[in-house]
């Protein structure tokens, strides 16, 4: 029987999810629910995975899993796939000796025990609450029951936050739900694809990280909904000025990111970055009132600057707080 104390984990989560609404986001629920699960489990990581066709997918993070939004697994090769198939709570207590799990997948993230729980919709179960340790045999009887309920809690809640068809929630999990871009999970995903292609027929990629100059000012000045009006017309102008084979996305608040493939070696991704400045930076009205949106941008590039999702993200990020800096100084 859990503690006192735990069950009041449960019911302080189930608070937190009651008070983002009955519209409430999918991705803001999943993420809240693998962070409190972290320490409800007295774990070291947690994910939610959804079985999307043959894969497990990653799709919200937390603790020692933290860095592998948009993982991909086998579903006929992991205990996560097993769980989807069975449809019942299953528990490892040696990941690297158990045969249902991908082993090498345990060794990136250091994982030695789990429990993998099916979240259901619809009476589907469409993905699982992985709760993970660095330690044999971590998991207990004890825990398989507390975690039951934070499992019946989320399935409540997805009901709530979709009431949709299984393969729509699957793009309520990766989307956006102001803009409908892909979200964080989506680009990583996208980008460990690409960057595997990408290394195999040798065409370069560029990874682009914005920042929307100006939101702040509009909430402060203007209220949220003019801050939500602007971070619709940013999105609209971005994906506008993208061809199909790009991506997207709003990683999260003012941030968003591009993948950009295949990308031309004649000053392509100059020309690419220039022509995105002139179509977004601008004027937009608002309920008679102008709003300016802008943005601050910069790359990295496969195979020049790395071949790391991680060094790439981080070094187009680098750059577009230098762009910003630049910016800043340029206006004082």
């Amino acid at each position: 029987m859990p503690t006192r104390n735990k069950l009041l984990e449960v019911i302080a989560l189930q608070t937190e999810v009651a008070g983002l609404g009955l519209d409430l986001d999918l991705g803001r629920l999943l993420d809240r629910v693998v962070k409190r699960t972290v320490n409800l489990a007295d774990a070291d990581g947690a994910a939610v995975e959804m079985a999307e066709g043959e894969e497990m997918v990653y799709r919200a993070t937390a603790g020692m899993a933290a860095g592998s939004l948009g993982l991909r697994l086998k579903r006929s090769h992991s205990l996560s796939g097993l769980c989807v198939a069975q449809g019942r709570a299953l528990r490892c207590d040696d990941a690297l000796a158990d045969p249902r799990c991908d082993r090498a997948a345990c060794e990136r993230l250091g994982l030695r025990s789990m429990i993998v729980l099916p979240l259901r919709h619809h009476g589907v179960t469409v993905g699982v609450l992985k709760v993970m340790s660095r330690d044999v045999g971590h998991f207990s009887d004890r825990h398989l029951g507390l975690l039951g309920l934070v499992c019946e809690l989320v399935a409540a809640a997805m009901y709530f936050a979709t009431r949709y068809s299984p393969g729509e929630l699957f793009h309520k999990a990766t989307h956006d739900g102001l803009t409908d871009l892909p979200n964080r999970s989506l680009f990583m995903d996208r980008l460990y694809a690409l960057l595997a292609q990408a290394e195999r027929d040798g065409q370069r990629l560029a990874v682009l990280m914005l920042d929307m100059d100006g939101l702040k000012s509009i909430n402060d000045g203007c209220g949220h909904r003019a801050g939500d009006a602007a971070l619709l017309e940013f999105a609209r102008r971005l994906a506008g000025s993208l061809r199909q084979s790009d991506t997207a996305a709003r990683l999260g608040g003012d941030e968003f990111g591009v993948l950009l493939r295949p990308l031309a070696d004649d000053g392509g991704l100059a020309a690419t970055m220039q022509r995105l400045t002139a179509q977004i930076n601008g004027r937009f009205e608002f309920e008679g009132r102008q709003l300016q949106v802008g943005a601050s941008m910069g790359a990295a590039c496969f195979p020049e600057d790395g071949a790391d999702a991680a060094r790439l993200l981080e070094l187009a990020d680098q750059r577009m707080y230098g762009h910003k800096r630049g910016l800043q100084q340029a206006s004082a």
